[in-house]
This record gives C-alpha cells, sequence and structure tokens, in this order.
C-alpha cells in the first residue's frame, strides 16, 4: 500500500515497540492514532510524533468500540490495525496465579479479538484493509517458566492464521510479527510470580540488541508492499545480541 494513503490504528503505542512504529508510519506519510490506558503519557508521545490520542482498554469491550468509531472519525477511515496492546507474565506452572493468567490472556489475547473484530467488519464493508498483530517469538516456542505469555502468543498466531483464512476473500490482508527480544519497558512491566523485575543492559547489549526501531521498520516494510501480495509472517532477531 501507499503509506501516504494509510489510516492506522495502533494499540498500546504510549511507549516502545508501538510509539517507534506510529513515529515511522507518520515519517512515511500516514494518518495515525495511538491508543493506550494512561492518558498523560499517551498525550506525551502523540504530541512528540504528531499521532492522534485515544484513551482506551483494550480488555474493555465497550472501549473497544468507542475507541474504533473514534479512530474513523478522526483519522478520515481507516485501513490499517496494528495489535500491539500487550504484557508479560511469567511464573512456573506449579506457581500459576489463576487471577494473573486470566489477566494477561484478557489483554493479549480477548483484546487483540475485540479490536480485530471492530476493524474487520468495518475493513470487510469496504473491501479492504490490513490487520498486523505483533506476537513474540514466544509463539513459536516454549520456554520454561513462560507458559502463560507463551500461551498467549501461541493463540494469538492461531487466530492471525484464522482470521487471514476468513478476510483474505475481502482483500484484507492478515500479518504476523514475531519480534525477539526487543530494549524497551516490556521486561520491567512483566508480571511474575515473585513481583516485578528489573533489566539492565550493558552497553555492548545496547550496541547490538534490537530497538523498537527494527520492529517498525519491518512493520512499515510489510505494510508498503504493493496490495496484491502480502507477508504473511515475519520473524525478527538481533544479528549478534551479545547476551
Amino acid at each position: 500500500m501507499n503509506l501516504s494513503e494509510a489510516k492506522i490504528l495502533i494499540t498500546g503505542a504510549s511507549s516502545g515497540i508501538g510509539a517507534e512504529t506510529a513515529r515511522l508510519l507518520i515519517q512515511k506519510g500516514a494518518k495515525v492514532a495511538i491508543t493506550g490506558r494512561n492518558l498523560e503519557k499517551l498525550k506525551a508521545t502523540a504530541k512528540e510524533i504528531g499521532a492522534i490520542a485515544i484513551q482506551a482498554d483494550v480488555c474493555e469491550e465497550s472501549q473497544v468500540i468507542e475507541m474504533t468509531k473514534t479512530a474513523i472519525e478522526k483519522l478520515g477511515g481507516l485501513n490499517v490495525l496494528i495489535n500491539n496492546a500487550g504484557y508479560g507474565y511469567a511464573a512456573p506452572v506449579v506457581k500459576i496465579d489463576a487471577e494473573e493468567f486470566q489477566k494477561v490472556f484478557q489483554t493479549n489475547v480477548l483484546g487483540a479479538a475485540l479490536c480485530a473484530r471492530e476493524a474487520a467488519q468495518y475493513f470487510t464493508n469496504q473491501k479492504y484493509g490490513n490487520i498486523i498483530n505483533i506476537a513474540s517469538t514466544a509463539a513459536l516456542k516454549g520456554a520454561a517458566n513462560l507458559s502463560p505469555y507463551n500461551a498467549t502468543k501461541f493463540a494469538l498466531r492461531g487466530m492471525t492464521e484464522s482470521w487471514r483464512d476468513e478476510l483474505r476473500k475481502h482483500n484484507i490482508r492478515v500479518m504476523l510479527v514475531n519480534p525477539s527480544e526487543v530494549m524497551t519497558d516490556f521486561i520491567a512491566n512483566m508480571h511474575t510470580a515473585q513481583g516485578s523485575m528489573e533489566k539492565t543492559y550493558s552497553e555492548n547489549e545496547k550496541a547490538t540488541k534490537l530497538r523498537g526501531e527494527e520492529i517498525a521498520h519491518t512493520i512499515a516494510s510489510l505494510l508498503e508492499m504493493d496490495d496484491r501480495g502480502f507477508i504473511t509472517e515475519a520473524t525478527v532477531f538481533a544479528t549478534n545480541p551479545q547476551n
């Protein structure tokens, strides 16, 4: 697609991958609305990069419906949804907390499904659209103590394949991006059986690990392919992460 004609809604974009993606797409000529729960942080990011701020919690169905309507009104239409909202919950199986497990599924799985539902209804009516789901390399392989988070990303990958099968006939491209570790606040915000995690990066790691910019570049590249084709799934690793 021609990004100068793109009207894009990005969830969970107050910071990190979402914010960097919005920044790049705006630089390329797209109109972009970003969402988040923290209104102050959301507005600051939107002002910095030139995006439209829409406060919303993707776990709340009524807020997702209103968020999508508002985005369509403020953007003058909609042809791209980027499902980026999500967080991590890690725990060994013997210590899984039922409430935390349900919460991470509400955001990472149900939230993505609600956003996709609302966007897909609009895209189907106009016979065109793009949905990009941000999963993780955790959608490809399980890891010790990460089963709750892995489960949400495996689910998102499965939903992506199902939506692609449903929507392709309506001229809607459904794509998946699997980043490996990206230097954002993701780990610091991860819920664990022990509480919050802390993560600092060495200078060597800062020079070699993935940034939000690499994932933004991947997303922009997926969208920029001519509409006659699309890349179903893209996985991004650091070349030499210096662990």
